[in-house]
Order: C-alpha cells, then sequence, then structure tokens
C-alpha cells in the first residue's frame, strides 16, 4: 500500500471556440479527437518508446522512484487488499497519493466492487459502507447525499477531473473504473463546486482500455421487473499498446419495486487514449437519457399543525402521483493531454463541454394534520442548458538542501447556462398519507403554451497553488497552498408577456488557504490534520432588508480535522476527528440588516476498516457520530438545537467470505444503521433510527473456457419499514429488493 506519491496529471488540451462559432457537440467531439491526437506528431514525440534491456530490467521491478516521484503515466492507485477499495487516489490538484500519504480522510471504489455490489448509481456506491454519507433517497430524479452532515448533489460531482462533467440530475456507475470521495470541504483541492457543496467532494474517474483485451456482457434483474444489459469492450493497439479504446453501452427498462414506479435508462460512453513516452491524451465521450414514471423529487413536508409524525409504510407505496414522470438527458465530451516538460515538471490541461437538462411534472404533498391528511398539488419543470468546463496546471518537483518541495499551479474555469420553464398546479386532491389518492394530472395546456420563466449564468473561475514540503527522508510532509476563487452569477426572470428583467446579480471573489500534513511515525502508520474551506455562494439581501440588493461575499466554511491511519499489510483502519463550520446569512431582527450572523457546527469522529482480514475474508465499513448544532440563528427556538437531517449516528459494515469448501463461490451481507434525526429545525419532530440488513452471494466460473460471474443480493431482506430522508422529504425507505446479475467475458 505504502506507494510514493505520482505525479504526472495528464496535460490537456483546452479549446475555446469563436464567440462566433458555436458548434454542436458532435462536431466539437470531432474537432477535439482531431486536435488532441494531431498533437502528438506536433510535439515531435513517439508513438511508444522503445524498449531497451534496461528498460524491460526496470518494469519487471516496477515503476522507477525518484525520491518520491513515481513516472507512472496516466495510471490510478493500484487496488488494495480485498480489491473493493484502492491504495490510493486522485487528491485534486495534488495528483494521485496514497492513502498514507493524503492529509484528508478519502476512499476510491474499484471496478470490481461496483460490480459486485450490482450498484447502478452513485449513491448504491458511496452510501452503502461509508459511516460519514448518508443516501436520504433511492432512484429518486435527483441524487443528493450528506456528507459531514451537510448536503451535496449530483451537480456537484466531478468527471474526468472537471466540475460540473458528470451526468445531470443523477450519476451513473458503468462508465466509471473508480468513484472517489473526499470527506470535507475541498475548494482548494478543486475549486468550488457549482452547487457550493462543503461536505465532501465525489469524483468520477472515466474507464481506460486496459492492456489486455476485454469484451464482458452483464445481464441484469431487479424486482419487480427491471431488466438491463451492459456491454463493456476494451482494446489496446500499436507496437507498444500506445492507442486504447473502452466502449461501454447500457440498456435498462421496466418497474421498480416500488408500486407504479418505472425506470429506464440508455447510456453510451467511448473512451480514446494515447501513451506515449512523455506525453498522453484521451478524449471521453458520453450520452445519457433516462425515463421516469411514478417517481418524484420531493416527498412529501409537514405542515405547522403536525405535532407526531405518522409511522412510515413499507416501501412498496410510493409518495409519487402515477401521472408524475421526468425525462433527463445529458451529452457530454472531454479532452485531455499532459506532456513532461522534464523528468521532474508535468503540463496538463483539459477542456469539457456538456448539454442536456430534464423535463419533469412531479407531486409536492404536505402532511397537514397529526391523522396524515394529505395536501397534493403538482409541479411542471423543464431545465435546458449548456456547461463548459475547463483546467490547465504544471507541476513539478525540487530540492532546497534537505527539504523537497512539490509544488503546483493550476487554474480552472467552469461556465454554465440554464435556462428554466417552472409553474405550480393545484390538484383537485386532499387526501391522506395512509390511502393516498392524487387526484387527476393537473391541466398543462397554460405551461405548453407559455414560454421560459428565468434563465441562470454561472461563471466561476480560480487560481490554485500549492507547495508540499518533505522533511526527514520524506516521513514529515507539510502542505501549503491557497486558491483564488472568483464567482459570478446572474438570474434573469422571463414575465409571462416575455419581458426580460434581471432579478439578481453576483460578482464576488475569495481567496481560501489551506494547511495540511502528513506524519510517517513508520512504513505502516502515519498521523494527519489539515484546515481547510469550502465556498458557497453568497446571497441578496432581500426587499424587505435596509442594505436591500447587497450581494454577500461568497460563504467560508471552515474545517479543521486531524486524523491516523495504519496499515496492517492487508487490513487499514482510520480514524478522524473533525469541525466544520458553515456561515449562513438571515435578517436581523432588531437591525433589519441582512448579513452573514448564523452558523452550523458539525463535529464529530469517524473510525472505518476496509482490507482482507485473512485469505477469503474481507471487511469494509465503518461507525461516526457526528454532533451537528446550529449555533447562532435568528430565533432562540432555533438556537442551540441539533441541525435538521443529520443522523447523530450510522455504523456500516460489508462483509465478504469464500467459501473454502467451494471455490468460486463467496457469500456477502451488509448491516446499515443509521440513527435518529430530527426533521425541523426546532427539534419537535424526529425521524425514528432504522437497521438495513443486505446479504448476497456469487459465483465465479467458466463456461465453454470464458469466465463467468453469477451475482444476486436481496436489498433490506427483512422488508424495513422506515422514513428514508434526513427529513421527510426522502420518502419511505427502498423494500426488499431482489438484484441478480450475469457477467461472462468472450
Amino acid at each position: 500500500m505504502n506507494q510514493p506519491d505520482q505525479h504526472c496529471g495528464p496535460f490537456r488540451l483546452t479549446l475555446t471556440p469563436s464567440p462566433r462559432f458555436r458548434p454542436g457537440i458532435r462536431t466539437l467531439l470531432l474537432s477535439s479527437m482531431l486536435t488532441g491526437f494531431a498533437l502528438v506528431p506536433l510535439l515531435g514525440l513517439p508513438a511508444g518508446a522503445q524498449t531497451t534491456e534496461e528498460d524491460e530490467a526496470a518494469k519487471k521491478e516496477g515503476p522507477v522512484s525518484l525520491g518520491t516521484i513515481v513516472l507512472q503515466a496516466g495510471s490510478m492507485p493500484a487496488p488494495y487488499a480485498g480489491g473493493q477499495v484502492a491504495s490510493g487516489s486522485a487528491v485534486g490538484m495534488l495528483g494521485n497519493k496514497d492513502v498514507l500519504d493524503t492529509p484528508y480522510s478519502t476512499v476510491a471504489y474499484t471496478e470490481d466492487y461496483v460490480q459486485n455490489r450490482e450498484a447502478q448509481d452513485v449513491g448504491a456506491v458511496i452510501g452503502a459502507t461509508d459511516p460519514s454519507v448518508y443516501v436520504p433517497n433511492k432512484r429518486n430524479i435527483f441524487e443528493t447525499y450528506t456528507i459531514r452532515g451537510f448536503s451535496s448533489s449530483a451537480d456537484d460531482l466531478t468527471f474526468g477531473g472537471l466540475i460540473g462533467m458528470a451526468p445531470n440530475m443523477r450519476g451513473t456507475t458503468e462508465m466509471a473504473e473508480r468513484v472517489e470521495v473526499l470527506k470535507g470541504p475541498s475548494t482548494f483541492l478543486y475549486g468550488m463546486p457549482p452547487g457550493g457543496s462543503v461536505g465532501g467532494a465525489v469524483a468520477l474517474q472515466p474507464k481506460r482500455a486496459g492492456d489486455e483485451a476485454l469484451t464482458r456482457l452483464t445481464s441484469t434483474y431487479s424486482s419487480d421487473s427491471l431488466y438491463g444489459l451492459h456491454a463493456d469492450i476494451g482494446r489496446r493497439f500499436g507496437a507498444n499498446k500506445e492507442w486504447g479504446v473502452r466502449v461501454n453501452a447500457v440498456s435498462r427498462d421496466g418497474d421498480t419495486a416500488v408500486d407504479g414506479e418505472k425506470h429506464g435508462m440508455t447510456m453510451g460512453s467511448l473512451a480514446l487514449d494515447w501513451r506515449g513516452e512523455r506525453a498522453r491524451v484521451s478524449l471521453d465521450y458520453y450520452n445519457i437519457r433516462e425515463k421516469m414514471k411514478g417517481i418524484n423529487y420531493f416527498g412529501v413536508s409537514a405542515g405547522a399543525a403536525v405535532t407526531v409524525l405518522p409511522d412510515p409504510r413499507d416501501g412498496t407505496n410510493t409518495l409519487a402521483a402515477p401521472w408524475a414522470f421526468n425525462t433527463n438527458s445529458t451529452e457530454t465530451v472531454i479532452l485531455r493531454s499532459e506532456i513532461d516538460l522534464s523528468d521532474s515538471v508535468t503540463a496538463w490541461a483539459s477542456y469539457g463541454h456538456k448539454s442536456g437538462g430534464y423535463d419533469a411534472l412531479i407531486t409536492s404533498s404536505q402532511i397537514t394534520s397529526n391523522a396524515g391528511a394529505l395536501s397534493v398539488s403538482g409541479v411542471r419543470s423543464k431545465r435546458d442548458g449548456t456547461q463548459k468546463s475547463g483546467e490547465a496546471g504544471i507541476r513539478g518537483s525540487f530540492i532546497t538542501g534537505q527539504v523537497g518541495h512539490d509544488w503546483v499551479v493550476t487554474a480552472t474555469s467552469y461556465d454554465s447556462s440554464n435556462t428554466f420553464k417552472d409553474r405550480r398546479f393545484g390538484v383537485s386532491s386532499v387526501t391522506s398519507i395512509a390511502n393516498p389518492d392524487w387526484g387527476l394530472a393537473p391541466d398543462l395546456s397554460a405551461y405548453d403554451a407559455s414560454g421560459p420563466t428565468s434563465i441562470l449564468n454561472l461563471k466561476l473561475t480560480s487560481l490554485g497553488l500549492s507547495d508540499t514540503l518533505k522533511f526527514m527522508d520524506d516521513r514529515l510532509q507539510v502542505t501549503i497552498g491557497l486558491r483564488y476563487q472568483t464567482v459570478k452569477s446572474s438570474t434573469i426572470a422571463i414575465s409571462t408577456a416575455g419581458v426580460y428583467s434581471q432579478t439578481a446579480s453576483y460578482d464576488s471573489s475569495k481567496t481560501s488557504p489551506a494547511i495540511a500534513f502528513v506524519y510517517k511515525a513508520s512504513e505502516q502508520l502515519s498521523f494527519y490534520g489539515n484546515y481547510i474551506e469550502g465556498l458557497s455562494a453568497g446571497q441578496t439581501a432581500p426587499a424587505t432588508a435596509l442594505n436591500a440588493g447587497e450581494v454577500l461575499p461568497p460563504y467560508q466554511t471552515r474545517q479543521v480535522e486531524i486524523g491516523a491511519k495504519w496499515d496492517l499489510g492487508n487490513l487499514t483502519t482510520t480514524v478522524a476527528l473533525f469541525q466544520i463550520e458553515k456561515p449562513s446569512a438571515y435578517l436581523d431582527p432588531v437591525t433589519l440588516i441582512y448579513g452573514v450572523y448564523g452558523e452550523q457546527r458539525n463535529r464529530g469522529i469517524e473510525l472505518n476498516a476496509f482490507g482482507e482480514v485473512q485469505d477469503g475474508l474481507r471487511l469494509l465499513g465503518g461507525i461516526s457520530y457526528t454532533d451537528a448544532k446550529v449555533t447562532q440563528a435568528s430565533t432562540a427556538a432555533t438556537t442551540g438545537k441539533t441541525a435538521a437531517g443529520t443522523p447523530a449516528f450510522m455504523a456500516k459494515l460489508g462483509v465478504e467470505y469464500d467459501l473454502p469448501s467451494l471455490p468460486g463461490l463467496t457469500l456477502s451481507a451488509n448491516v446499515n444503521h443509521t440513527g435518529k434525526r430530527y426533521a425541523n429545525n426546532t427539534n419537535t419532530l424526529s425521524l425514528p433510527s432504522f437497521t438495513v440488513l443486505d446479504i448476497g452471494a456469487r459465483y465465479e466460473t467458466e463456461m465453454r473456457g470464458n469466465p463467468l460471474a453469477l451475482r444476486a443480493t436481496v436489498q433490506n431482506i427483512t422488508d424495513e419499514a422506515y422514513w428514508a430522508g434526513g427529513n421527510l422529504a426522502g420518502g419511505y425507505g427502498a423494500p426488499r429488493t431482489v438484484l441478480l446479475s450475469a457477467s461472462v467475458d468472450f
């Protein structure tokens, strides 16, 4: 596990089209391919390195180490013992780092783990065994999760190292080689995400063709009748396998285990890469279309008259009307390149373009009495837009005296424009949660005849600097740095008469410093600590404030964390203690000045373990305790209370056991305990704790000489009924669900 740091980030070519030329994404895809691969001969670089006897000997011995630098072009940290997680991960601008050399709490789930868990979305990966991550819903139209008690969403995922390039609304796993999680604020490492998430960062690393040819076909089934097919094909070409192609195609459609709910998805992705002696170029393209019926974005909310929450029904019941639907689409292309300017300096740049949106009709319901009376309304919403994301940087290493330096300079840019068309409609239904009658679908003729309602433009740019100083033969590593972040946004409201008027604008900047350290007491034990910040866009003072219209600067969330990591060879355990302080704004009732007066402070401890305890016995999981307090609020009724939606205690454990008596057979179990959560900020309503148990098995064998893997999982085998969300908006928990899959390699 104790691998040296990898300092070969990808050199990426940024394409900036003329304002007069706005190509479609297919045109951009073609031009990106031609430009990126044309870079090879222009640089005068060989298509593949000619190997000598010394080179072959070095390959057998592994990567060549120059102090703590390993020149492994485009490679990822290797899987750790057991193969479920990796021995390291990408850490934003710091590049790939081994777990023991990382001054943050991170985890990287491997492709094997994702496939063996039969996980079809990001929440199913990161929320299964990590006690710091809470996923409040399953297969909602908008995937959300909390990390260390603060909310995040699919819109803040990174893909291929670029913010905003992951699929709209919901992540998918079939095109990802790794799903990585960094816990805590991350502005210094990645730049500010579009949604301003501060609890953590989730990154998808795209698949690449391996040296061995791959042709894999996987069929899937999920109760009640959701069937799918996934093809994964990878090849490398050339005298030294310098050219790579990886294709993934997925189709799923059918009824889920929730009554009246349907889900359909098609996805196609293409990953091209070229790796030379001193340069690498890659291109990623994917197209996803998702159709869902009987599905919601909202669950329910509790009205002011509710003092006791009703018991949840089992998960086969729904809180969405049968006429609710959502169609979601994303088309994205990313080009990246890197070049080793010398043995110790690497430059990179990248550019991504995404287009798409969603088209939804959903229910918005409220419980209005202790008896469970339910008031229903409908929300019609469309979003369509484009996002452009880019990054350029250079990193290197040098030594001054007895001190080593790993330095990085990086710049990022993100430009988004989204057009919205939103309307709320009344529904002729006042019913009950015990036996809901959703009424007829609202009349949408007026909506169909109307135009868009608003346009939201957002531009994020940043400049990051970092230096990791290494002392005592690299046993002590101190990282210092900062990121200068600018945020520009504007909201344009459009009246029914088609009149455009700018209702809000924002232009501000902030510098986020960071410091972190790692002390390696031995090759197996390291201690770490960090101070890092997160940024969220400041709000505009309302019309009722004396400073109406004033735009507040970005809110700075601050984290202090200390921890330890102990690698026992095949099992690693980690412990982390953290405090995160996130500010908020409200109108002072005395001065009538709108300002940053509020604060939520989350303090917690996390214990995790992963690896192979003994041959054939693998563990992955941990426990966490989070004290989430509203330390400053606009009213005495909420000051000092526990923040709504945050479980104080979570415990999760996944176990796999290879049966010695039957080679190829693996039994698995996963237990997930989530503690009580408050449903409101006054702590008068709470959701009880729940425990969900999953069991499974897989059998790996051969069919006519071809590797075959058969998998079966039963989620929530006891059919536990529970409120899933941090509040009622999460709806009912998922019911007992059977998952089956079969993979064959040709």
